[in-house]
């Protein structure tokens, strides 16, 4: 179980707060904030997304520059907390369409009635938006998407304004179109974290890539949909998939070290011609996680220069370079 539950700015400023409980005193997303910005235990300069301050554990994270947390004065699997605010962060993202400081503070009928359904008394009700249905009434504030700055290290490499942010999928999920039209729309979409491992020459010392699925539904009905993958795709590292017993070598074959799918996907077929089948629920899920360390050739690469200007002063010099796929 969990006592309170609250969302802070990157100010400090308290824009959601539920206390479930009544065990934890109310000053705790203050003391928490001012753990969390002037960290300085165990040689780390950041907080971890669990920590302990006077008998209350804190659970934290960070989604578009938001803090998501959770306190208990109980001992709790800390895995299991951070997974529910990550999902509560989903939940709201659904029916706001845009999660944001504004979007919020909007909607913040409709946030506190989102939480009172899936957390009742500190226990966890649900947290399927499909289910959230049934329960919540409320119509969201739509924000407008096209006026947001794009956050993360990826804005820096956009350049001009050809480039727009996408707002297909920034709509709330249990919002009509105007005329009160359904939307039957689905996105898809491959999120990939690349992290490679450079020497002082330039060379690569290693590599990996933690891919995602991600999908959001706006179809109407829950029908049943097909997302074929490449059929060369193999799963294990000496490239032997743990679902048959088919190697995959040649120039194109995909192979990753390890996998998980979404619980509604069925890999009925995934043997025979790599097809995943599924029903999709309302909201935005992954579909499936997977993780790759083999080769392969990184859309940048870094060399840095080394220059010794003094007996005590060196100079470094980073060159960082971007290769665009001009297909």
């Amino acid at each position: 179980m969990i006592s309170q539950f609250f969302v802070l700015s990157q100010r400090g400023d308290n824009i959601v707060f539920r206390d479930y409980r009544g065990e934890v005193q109310k000053g705790s997303a203050e003391i928490f904030f001012r753990k969390v910005k002037f960290w300085k235990e165990d040689g780390q300069e950041e907080a971890p997304p669990v920590f302990n301050v006077d008998g209350v554990n804190y659970f934290h994270v960070k989604v578009v520059g938001l803090l998501f947390v959770a306190t208990t004065r109980v001992n709790v699997s800390p895995s299991l907390v951070l997974e529910l605010l990550q999902r509560i962060a989903r939940v709201i993202k659904d029916y706001l369409g845009v999660l944001n400081e504004d979007s919020l503070r909007k909607n913040f009928v409709l946030v506190y009635e989102l939480l009172d359904e899936v957390i009742d008394f500190g226990y966890v009700q649900t947290t399927s938006t499909e289910l959230l249905k049934s329960y919540v009434f409320n119509e969201p504030i739509v924000i407008d998407a096209s006026r947001l700055q794009p956050l993360g290290p990826a804005s820096i490499f956009m350049q001009g304004t050809k480039r727009m942010p996408g707002t297909a999928v920034t709509k709330s999920v249990v919002a009509n179109e105007p005329g009160g039209r359904k939307r039957e729309e689905i996105f898809v979409d491959i999120i990939e974290k690349i992290s490679v491992t450079f020497s002082s020459s330039g060379y690569i010392l290693t590599s990996e890539i933690d891919g995602t699925i991600q999908m959001k539904s706006y179809l109407t009905g829950n029908p049943e949909i097909r997302l074929a993958l490449n059929d060369d795709l193999s799963i294990g590292k000496d490239g032997r998939s743990i679902y048959d017993y088919r190697s995959s070598s040649g120039p194109g074959a995909v192979v990753l070290d390890d996998c998980n799918f979404h619980e509604s996907v069925r890999l009925d077929s995934f043997d025979l011609d790599r097809t995943l089948s599924l029903v999709p629920p309302d909201g935005e899920f992954p579909v499936m996680n997977y993780r790759m360390t083999q080769e392969f050739k990184p859309p940048f690469r870094i060399n840095t220069l080394i220059e010794e200007a003094g007996a005590l002063k060196v100079i470094i010099v980073y060159h960082f370079r971007i290769f665009r796929n001009k297909g």
